[in-house]
């Protein structure tokens, strides 16, 4: 006997759209990847390894939304309802719908109406554990675990503060047509069967049939073209929302699989936009997670954060202004569940704005015979030092650094001691890869010509370009690291005098680069460093970031401010950070020192002795002195 029935062609047909366009759309993708990123794909494919971490990544974020957990459990909740609760109706109702058809085959719809096609009858109670109560159990259970983040979507429209969140995202035409059905859909299914199950007498588990009895008692006349009309209603909602699914905010469901696929075979974003980029926008569930956490909104700039800015390149329309305006700190790209390498897409947007921009660094070219611009090659040694433009801007930092060198016995070189080319990560921020790389290539050369094993930094900006893309075979630090290794090797020891330090995590140096325990290593050898709530991952950006080019001066002392608020409600004696950018921009507005933590290190030297680097022992000046002296 063939169960069939008109009003499941709605669904079957937005089935089949929706597979279709989900399938065309995959291809695309996949066929559009670079030849590399396709061996990538090809191998990671035939890797079982590689298939079975993505697969249980799927089921973690997918299905669980374990990212969503950790912002609140509320919203993990809510998302993890409908994904597992929805996947999970769908593995038991196939099979359910197998042990009624004695078939292993059955059509898509069957498994969706089968409430319609079988009413079979309790005849007395203890037959709820025989295989098919348990099957309306289980169901039922199912249903209202849906049902139970449904009700907690439509809280979070009136009390979205209960889920962590004090705004939430702008929708779409489409994202509120596919939204509407969504939600329709399962009170839809609970109506159908439940007013089925009480028409029939029989079929219902723990929740539907008493609901559809007191249904079938409340509607004044008893027909089955009620429960034929709530069949149609379930269907349509379900064709809705399948087909408005690849134009809204829904279609990350299926492109956050593959986005996962590709990251386990190793395809990571390039330089320009390309087939990983569209699946990371398209991935984009616009949850709004990003919103909050974004420090623009303190300085009332509400239009350029992370999910209008991803709406805006899926929509194919991104204003130049909102490519410029942001901080680039990756306080969005850390707290986005799916992982969406926000930075990334921003840079990439950058460079589309700038190609084909002309630059000169011809003076750069050196002098006829000379090895560099510089009227002598720099000098060699074990460490080349580079502190960076904003270093020279803060000169007490280089000070510091030399000083700390010179107590420990390091032979080094001041790479940029006169006459400093920039590291080329402004450029690079700017979306200037090209005029970025003619800097690093003549710094490059300079950094070969002091023969030195280690460089060393005082700039988290510089560091992390140093490392992303100089691709040089020399050991990289920033001067937290250096200095640390320095402190464990018995280099130098301290004689502080043990302040009370809330450390700020710069941006470049932490969410950036990872560098988070050397810099508070360092500190707890000569002070006390007191918790900031937020800190490491979560840290906020000082307002002084290179990466944003359309805020006023005004709106970046508003993000500065709130910065120090969080820093000083532990009320340190000192604020301790690691870069010269966050220094200079927090002095500016602080009621306490502001130092950078080679400073602190400095501060705490003995002061009796240092030794230079020859070696040679003399009486050293105390850091004032050092101060006034230069």
């Amino acid at each position: 006997m063939i169960n069939f029935n008109l009003f499941v062609l709605p669904f079957f047909l937005g089935l089949i759209y929706v597979v279709i366009a989900i399938g065309k759309s995959w291809y695309r993708w996949v066929r559009k990847l670079p030849a590399i990123d396709k061996v990538r794909f090809i191998s990671g494919i035939r890797s079982p390894g590689q298939i079975f971490g993505a697969l249980k990544e799927v089921f973690l974020e997918g299905l669980i939304h374990r990212r969503m957990w950790k912002q609140n459990p509320l919203l993990g909740y809510m998302h993890m309802s409908f994904a597992l609760g929805w996947f999970l109706l769908i593995v038991f109702g196939n099979i359910e719908s197998r042990f009624y058809s004695g078939t292993h085959l059955n059509a898509p719809y069957y498994p969706i109406f089968l409430k319609f096609f079988i009413h079979d009858r309790l005849v007395i109670f203890f037959e709820v554990f025989s295989v098919p109560g348990i099957f309306r159990f289980l169901m039922d259970f199912l249903l209202l675990f849906v049902l139970s983040g449904l009700v907690l979507a439509l809280i979070k429209r009136q009390k979205s503060n209960w889920f962590g969140m004090k705004r939430t995202t702008a929708f779409q035409l489409t994202d509120i047509v596919s939204l509407g059905s969504l939600w329709l859909i399962f009170p839809m299914r609970l109506l159908a069967e439940s007013y089925t199950a009480g028409y029939y007498g029989s079929g219902g588990g723990f929740l539907t049939q008493p609901l559809g009895n007191l249904l079938v008692w409340i509607v004044p006349f008893r027909d089955d073209f009620v429960a034929y009309g709530l069949w149609w209603g379930y269907s349509l909602v379900l064709g809705i929302f399948f087909i408005t699914l690849p134009y809204s905010r829904y279609m990350h469901i299926p492109t956050e699989i593959l986005l996962i696929f590709f990251r386990h075979f190793g395809i990571q974003p390039g330089k320009w936009y390309s087939s990983f980029s569209d699946v990371e926008v398209q991935a984009c569930s616009r949850c709004g997670v990003c919103i909050d956490v974004c420090q623009l909104n303190e300085a009332g700039i509400h239009d350029s954060q992370a999910v209008y800015f991803i709406r805006g390149v899926r929509d194919k329309y991104v204003p130049e202004e909102i490519s410029r305006k942001c901080l680039v700190c990756g306080r969005c790209q850390e707290a986005c569940p799916v992982g969406i390498s926000t930075d990334s897409l921003r840079l990439i947007k950058r460079r589309e704005l700038v190609s084909g921009q002309a630059s000169d660094f011809s003076y750069l070219a050196p002098r006829p015979g000379a090895a560099s611009r510089f009227d002598e090659p720099p000098r060699q040694g074990e460490v080349a030092y580079f502190a960076g433009c904003m270093s020279h801007l803060t000169p007490s930092i280089i000070r510091a650094m030399k000083g700390i060198m010179e107590h420990a016995g390091v032979s080094f070189t001041h790479l940029d001691a006169d006459k400093s080319i920039c590291c080329g990560r402004p450029l690079k921020l700017a979306g200037k890869d090209r005029q970025a790389n003619e800097l690093i290539e003549f710094n490059k050369k300079l950094i070969r010509l002091t023969g030195a094993k280690t460089l060393v930094t005082s700039c988290p900006i510089c560091y992390r370009v140093f490392r992303e893309e100089y691709n040089i075979p020399i050991r990289i630090q920033h001067h937290t690291q250096f200095i640390l290794d320095l402190v464990k090797t018995g280099k130098i020891s301290f004689e502080g005098d043990y302040k009370k330090v809330a450390y700020h995590d710069p941006c470049d140096l932490g969410r950036g680069s990872g560098v988070y325990e050397a810099p508070r290593d360092l500190i707890g050898h000569f002070a006390i460093s007191v918790p900031v709530s937020q800190e490491a991952n979560k840290a906020l950006c000082c307002g002084g970031s290179l990466g944003m080019f359309e805020a006023s001066q005004g709106q970046r002392n508003t993000m500065t401010a709130g910065v120090l608020n969080i820093l000083l409600q532990a009320q340190p004696d000192v604020l301790a950070t690691a870069c010269p950018l966050c220094k200079k921009t927090l002095e500016k507005q602080s009621p306490v020192a502001v130092k950078d933590i080679a400073e602190l290190v400095y501060e705490s030297l003995p002061k009796t002795v240092c030794c230079s680097v020859s070696g040679q022992s003399h009486p050293a000046k105390s850091y004032e002195d050092e101060l006034i002296s230069v």
